[in-house]
């Protein structure tokens, strides 16, 4: 895939805090036009790969492209990125009407129309100080400021965590619907894979600071099974099948598998496996790694 094909193009990425590691070594590319569910336990990287990603940061070693460029290259490569971060921070002294105007003077692409309609369909009191939201108000304000700008790339770092499962729900609607109209690349970071299954068409899995897994969300599930078989059979498994996640069972085995084909035969009984299946055998997996 070319690079004018790809959100985020990313080659042994690394940043380091000192001498703890957040990413190490990361390879990513992330197609134009998906919804990205960016996956992972508290430390991960998630934060830092996003961070890198808006330019608030910058890598330690390797290589980082953006929408093609350096991310932040210049004041138009930034207009096309839209970010909102860790609990949806908003200005608590300002209304919701000047977090409007306020979004018109500094981003050169704002649609005001579309501004509007997102608040009134919210439900939004123009006049209403931002710090007398209620959580998923103060986020459905925030996605509107970053999606107004009319961002070909949207980058959301855990927007929804703190809402209850009422405002989540309407969040998650109303993200979907804008990135639709928008037609942009979405990255959404989320510890809730419930959200990440409902909205995204895309994975990244991010454990012991490196990519385990990414790929179209419907392909990765097509080339993943669950095995259960004799447990001597463990090493004897077809070529082409790899191991990710195993656990013992007495005299069976039980393992999540990574196919490049035709699901394997034999003593193995072969079932499919869920996005959830999926995203903790590759966690376990990095956890067993970094314990090493």
């Amino acid at each position: 895939m070319s690079l004018s094909e790809l959100a985020v193009h990313a080659r042994g990425l690394t940043k380091r805090y000192g001498r703890r590691p957040a990413l190490v070594d990361c390879d990513l590319d992330v197609p134009r036009g998906r919804v990205v569910g960016l996956v992972g336990p508290n430390g991960a990287g998630k934060s830092t790969l996003l961070n890198l990603a808006c330019g608030l940061t910058t890598p330690t070693a390797g290589t980082l492209r953006v929408l093609g460029s350096p991310p932040a290259a210049n004041a138009a490569h930034l207009a096309r990125v839209g970010f909102v971060a860790q609990d949806t921070p908003v200005y608590a002294a300002l209304s919701v009407a000047d977090h409007l105007r306020m979004g018109a003077k500094l981003n050169p692409t704002w649609d005001p129309a579309l501004a509007a309609r997102r608040i009134a369909r919210v439900g939004l009191d123009p006049g209403q100080r931002a710090g007398r939201l209620s959580g998923g108000q103060r986020a459905q304000l925030a996605l509107t400021v970053a999606v107004a700008k009319r961002p070909d790339l949207l980058i959301l770092d855990e927007p929804a965590a703190a809402l209850d499962p009422l405002a989540r729900d309407g969040f998650l609607r109303d993200l979907m619907e804008v990135v639709t109209e928008l037609g942009a690349t979405a990255i959404l970071s989320s510890h809730l894979l419930g959200d990440v299954a409902r909205a995204c068409d895309h994975l990244v899995v991010l454990g012991g600071s490196r990519v385990q897994v990414a790929g179209d969300v419907a392909d990765l599930l097509t080339r993943h099974h669950r095995l259960v078989g004799p447990r001597d059979e463990r090493d004897r498994l077809p070529a082409g099948v790899e191991a990710v996640a195993t656990r013992h069972t007495g005299a069976h085995i039980d393992a999540v598998v990574r196919v490049d084909g035709p699901p394997p035969c034999g003593p193995w009984r072969v079932t499919p496996v869920g996005l959830e299946d999926l995203v903790l055998s590759y966690l376990t997996r990095a956890a067993g790694e970094v314990n090493r």
